[in-house]
């Protein structure tokens, strides 16, 4: 019972520390967009992130918190199947829009020479056609698992070998599998595109930091914005595939054993939510403060500045 307290607990805490750094960001990055003279399209991607990730929390980090605390039977099957939906859109949308975010940031920061530099999109509206596909995209992928899934209560042997609210389970291992490697077909090719971008983006930050070594010119030692949104955006892709490439694993594992183990699972749901969590910080941290509370702030501090003053 304590140990049920304990998890459900973490899990409610990573989760709520998750939703409201995500909230943050959505804010933030709103406010720069339209209350910024520049609307950069990385903004509305990582606008689209954040909800993403929020979606994911909600769908996945709140139910295994609920689920921990032992209860467990608070869904029905289309309640499972509408909470399972929302994780999984949310999930791959939040692949397809970090795909996005790495591409984008490289043809950003290209020469204007380089072949990439064509392919930079002139205004954000230019991008908002592929949003609009990966939703669809990404809706229409986990049809397919509605018949497969069901709440736990449905399934006693189940429901006691595992602390989830719902479970997945086709009519065979064959469909199972079938289905695993073509979910998992789809996230390798983004995350394909995905690396490749990284890599050519350190090609680039390389020869950038050797130019500033080669000229030692004081003014070039301070980091163009552009490059230090690329250390941002590599430093979140790298904290992307860490947690799905980690919680890929553990999955095959637990579904190759005949038997689960509880702290197995347990590292499992923290993998699942901890890229929706993380990521908000990492671009809190590398952002050196949020716009619109240093606004908020700075307009504070004027306010008892004058009130001060006419005292």
């Amino acid at each position: 019972m304590i140990l049920n307290v304990v998890k459900g607990t973490f899990f409610l805490f990573l989760t709520a520390i998750g939703i409201v750094g995500n909230i943050i960001v959505f804010v933030n990055f709103i406010y720069r967009f339209w209350r910024g003279t520049q609307k950069k399209s990385t903004h509305l991607i990582l606008i689209h992130l954040a909800f993403a990730n929020t979606i994911i929390l909600l769908s996945k980090g709140l139910p295994m918190a609920i689920a921990a605390f032992g209860l467990r039977y608070l869904l029905d099957d289309i309640g499972c199947k509408v909470v399972v939906f929302l994780q999984r859109v949310a999930r791959e949308f939040s692949i397809c829009t970090t795909t996005l975010l790495t591409v984008v940031q490289a043809i950003t920061i290209s020469p204007r020479s380089s072949l990439c530099w064509r392919f930079k999109p002139k205004t954000p509206r230019k991008i908002l056609p592929l949003f609009l596909f990966f939703w669809i995209l990404t809706s229409l992928k986990p049809i397919n698992l509605f018949q497969h899934i069901a709440n736990v209560r449905a399934n006693t042997s189940e429901a006691a070998k595992t602390d989830n609210y719902c479970y997945f389970q086709p009519e065979s291992q064959k469909a199972k599998w079938l289905l695993l490697i073509l979910m998992a077909m789809h996230s390798a090719m983004f995350q394909g595109v995905m690396g490749g971008a990284g890599g050519y983006m350190l090609f680039l930050l390389h020869k950038h930091h050797q130019r500033v070594l080669y000229l030692q010119i004081s003014h070039l030692h301070k980091t163009l914005p552009e490059m230090r949104a690329a250390h941002s955006v590599l430093l979140l892709m790298l904290c992307f595939l860490f947690f799905y490439w980690t919680d890929c694993v553990l999955y095959l594992f637990l579904n190759s054993v005949l038997e689960t183990n509880s702290a197995m699972l347990n590292i499992h749901g923290i993998l699942t939510i901890g890229y929706a969590s993380l990521s908000p910080f990492v671009l809190i941290q590398r952002d050196g403060g949020l716009t619109c509370c240093n606004f908020l702030s700075k307009r504070k501090t004027l306010k008892i500045s004058v009130a001060v003053i006419c005292q």
